[in-house]
């Protein structure tokens, strides 16, 4: 089969080259999906999972991407849930071979059945974003009818999500980005949109939860305008707090059936939206690592055919 692949962590984005790979097997549990669209993230390239496994052994030449949508072709023993033929969408394990591939090994309990009436790309682009924002504004950030939301990264894959999600829960959502994101912001449901760059007086102590993709200064700086038993939620970092009147968690995001369930059913119904920008055919998947998307949205690789 047809895999972008990368061999050099040094390298980086110049390491990214497509080439044969053998076509995997369906270990226990597993399933093999024809992939048609997947989706990555540039920064995956510095994570330790892409170049060991989890026994710390080097599993280099390895394939990025995680996000795919496609079609069951193989069954392992054991898996139940799934069918041959069967239309899924969902995110491979961090430390196996990704999705920038023809075909992927996946756990079943990573995937769900996706819709006939959502396409490949589409599906491909809602695994990573969706997850991220539904357990880090329910699970982790505990999110209540009437709370106010500040989102880093408004503009982003992420962000987008949390926003849609959180108005759609009954939170007030303030965006927050550079000046350029700020119609992408409003088409994402914030209420307010905030420049990184500007004031922030009028937020002081009017956030009960900060959703942060960003980090660095913007995510110190969000903590101060948090109400006292506020929480920050982040992705980037265990963060460092200084205030004992609020909470803060990291989390890493996990797959979860239900939950891709629960947000292709918001898809289908228009209540969620993605933001796709470029699609690009898996021949052309290693340039598009180097490519920024400049907030036209997240790139999608297309593979094979869309039916």
């Amino acid at each position: 089969m047809k895999a972008i692949t990368v061999t050099d962590r040094a390298a980086g984005v110049a390491g990214v080259k497509l080439e044969e790979r053998p076509a995997p097997h369906a270990a226990e549990n597993d399933v093999v999906v024809e992939v048609r669209a997947a989706g990555f993230t540039p920064g995956e390239l510095e994570w330790p999972a892409t170049w060991t496994d989890r026994a710390g052994r080097d599993r280099a030449p390895s394939i990025p991407g995680h996000e795919l949508a496609g079609v069951v072709t193989a069954l392992g023993y054991g898996t139940t849930g799934l069918t041959l033929g069967q239309r899924v969408f969902g995110f491979a394990d961090w430390a196996r071979d990704g999705t920038l591939a023809e075909y992927v090994s996946v756990e079943a309990r990573n995937l769900a059945p996706l819709p006939a009436d959502i396409d490949f790309v589409t599906a491909a682009s809602l695994p990573i974003s969706g997850l991220t924002a539904w357990q880090g504004l329910f699970e982790h950030g505990h999110l209540q009818v009437g709370q106010t939301v500040l989102v880093n990264g408004v503009a982003g894959g992420v962000g987008t999500v949390v926003a849609q999600l959180a108005r759609e829960a009954g939170a007030s959502v303030i965006g927050v980005g550079r000046d350029a994101h700020r119609e992408r912001a409003f088409e994402a449901g914030a209420h307010r949109f905030v420049d990184s760059d500007g004031d922030w007086a009028e937020l002081a102590g009017g956030v009960d939860l900060v959703f942060d993709v960003i980090g660095g200064e913007l995510g110190d700086r969000s903590v101060a305008h948090l109400r006292e038993g506020g929480r920050l939620v982040t992705i980037v970092a265990p963060p460092q707090v200084q205030r004992s009147d609020v909470t803060a968690v990291f989390f890493v995001v996990e797959p979860d059936r239900s939950q891709l369930v629960e947000l292709a059913r918001r898809v289908r119904d228009g209540r969620l939206r993605t933001f796709v920008g470029d699609v690009v055919p898996l021949d052309d998947a290693a340039a598009a690592f180097s490519a920024r998307a400049g907030g036209r949205g997240k790139t999608i690789v297309r593979v094979g055919a869309e039916g």
